[in-house]
């Protein structure tokens, strides 16, 4: 790990004056479960680190008029014992199988962490560039997006990605020049270069908040892994469904852990409204949620599990299992 200057603000106003306009002048330390990594990996080589966890006005789970708001070093543990957030976020902050990071993690963390893809995490690049040419079409791509064209192919780490932009929750961020606010849906983007990141957050900013909308909805997260132990999803579908009586009024599927940002399934999310939420139906949307699909040569087992995962997602989500 190479050496680096510490800063510990104490308010939010502190901790942006000490930010760089440039990536990799600064990182911002919160849980640390993914930022320690990559700088003993010499992935981040920060010259100087700016740890928020004691800025008191980032934490918290409260009701405002906005909504549900949560504070960005809430702990995944936090949130998935609190009663005041929808069903679905706090089941996909439950699924994190590490105690450890459950306890460590914190909500903005999980939203700005880095891809785990191996070949970025091995020092090849976020896109896995060799002459010219991507690495992953033709190499271990098992974990790999079944969504998109490149020239990204790694997916999306988060595991509140797909249950907040199913809830069309939005993150408030700030810098010195001041505040905005961005759909969680906008907040991952698919880089097209190296010099690019997998966020919409620029260097100088910190995520200081996520707001969950009250909307009434039935919701549910459910989870794909290959074991029990700690592991990374396979495939994950979020789902949140206005309910008209029994029939849909409205609703949102989100898969994750499918591309290098998480995939809105808008058409068998259209197809739901007026209907009643059966196997049958589920199934349905299951199949139109991965139509557009194209896997790669060893990942295309992640099209069936994804299906899976929308169908059990929406029988959880109004307790027909």
């Amino acid at each position: 790990m190479q050496s680096f200057e510490y800063a510990n603000p104490s308010t939010v106003q502190e901790a942006v004056a000490l930010l760089s306009p440039h990536w990799g002048h600064t990182d911002v330390l919160a849980g640390g479960t993914d930022l320690v990594s990559l700088m003993k990996d010499y992935l981040h080589t920060p010259r100087r680190v700016v740890n928020i966890k004691n800025i008191k006005e980032l934490g918290g789970i409260s009701k405002t008029a906005e909504g549900i708001r949560i504070g960005s070093i809430v702990t995944l543990d936090e949130l998935a014992r609190s009663s005041e957030v929808p069903k679905s976020l706090s089941d996909a902050a439950a699924g994190v199988p590490s105690p450890q990071i459950r306890h460590m993690g914190t909500v903005g963390g999980d939203l700005c962490q880095r891809p785990r893809c191996w070949y970025y995490r091995q020092g090849m690049g976020l896109l896995a560039m060799q002459d010219g040419k991507p690495l992953v079409p033709d190499g271990e791509n098992r974990y790999h997006a079944i969504f998109g064209e490149g020239p990204a192919y790694f997916v999306s780490a988060s595991s509140l990605g797909p249950a907040l932009i199913a809830l069309n929750a939005k993150v408030k961020l700030v810098s010195t020049k001041g505040g905005r606010e961005l759909p969680v849906a906008k907040f991952f983007v698919a880089p097209k270069d190296e010099a690019a990141r997998e966020i919409a957050m620029h260097p100088d900013e910190i995520l200081t908040e996520i707001i969950v909308p009250a909307t009434p909805v039935k919701s549910a997260t459910y989870e794909v892994r290959q074991k029990e132990a700690l592991d990374w999803p396979l495939a994950v579908a979020a789902v949140a469904l206005e309910m008209n009586g029994n029939t849909v009024k409205a609703a949102r599927i989100v898969l994750g852990h499918v591309a290098p940002t998480p995939v809105e399934g808008t058409a068998a999310a259209k197809a739901l409204v007026g209907k009643s939420i059966t196997a049958a139906t589920a199934e349905a949307a299951g199949k139109a949620a991965v139509a557009g699909a194209k896997p790669l040569s060893q990942n295309a087992y992640k099209v069936t599990l994804a299906q899976v995962a929308v169908k059990r997602a929406l029988l959880e989500a109004v307790k027909k299992v």
